[in-house]
C-alpha cells in the first residue's frame, strides 16, 4: 500500500545530487534543479525514482566535459509533469519504449555499469502512483525523462 504524503521532491534531487558528486569530486557537472518541486506520494518510493532517473543522467554524461543535469517541471494539460534531462550519450528514440522492460540495454555493459532494472524500477512505481513515464532522446543528444503522478 502507498503511503502518501506532501514529499519534496527539489530537497531529493538536491541530496540525491550530492550523493553523486561525492563519488567523483573532479569530475565537472552542471546541476539545474528547480526549487520548490512537491508532489503528492509515497516519500521513499519517489525517491526511488529520482535516484534512478538522475542516476542514469549521471552515469550517461560521463563522457561529457561537462556534464548538465536538469530537473524541473511544467504544466500540459492540467498535469504535473516531472522531467530530468541530460546531456549524454542519448539513444535511438525508436528504443525508447524497450528502455523501461527488465533487463534491457541500449548501450553496453563496458561502456556504462548498470543493472538494467533502474528504469522499470522507476516506470512500476510512477504506475502505482497512477502515472505514466516516458523518453525522448537523440543519439548523441542527451535524454529527457518524464512522468506524472496520478492524484
Amino acid at each position: 500500500e502507498l503511503h502518501r504524503e506532501t514529499v519534496d521532491l527539489s530537497a531529493l534531487a538536491d541530496e540525491i545530487a550530492a550523493e553523486l558528486a561525492g563519488r567523483d569530486p573532479v569530475r565537472r557537472i552542471e546541476w539545474r534543479i528547480a526549487s520548490d518541486i512537491v508532489a503528492e506520494g509515497d516519500p521513499s518510493l519517489l525517491a526511488s525514482v529520482l535516484a534512478n532517473l538522475l542516476g542514469n543522467a549521471w552515469k550517461y554524461s560521463a563522457e561529457r566535459e561537462t556534464a548538465v543535469i536538469d530537473f524541473d517541471t511544467r504544466q500540459d494539460d492540467g498535469a504535473r509533469i516531472y522531467c530530468v534531462r541530460d546531456n549524454g550519450v542519448g539513444f535511438d528514440p525508436e528504443q525508447a519504449a524497450k528502455i523501461f522492460e527488465p533487463f534491457q540495454r541500449l548501450h553496453s555493459q563496458e561502456r556504462f555499469e548498470g543493472s538494467g532494472i533502474g528504469l522499470a524500477t522507476a516506470r512500476r512505481i510512477v504506475e502505482r502512483h497512477g502515472g505514466r513515464i516516458w523518453a525522448e532522446a537523440a543519439p548523441e543528444g542527451g535524454a529527457t525523462f518524464c512522468f506524472t503522478l496520478g492524484r
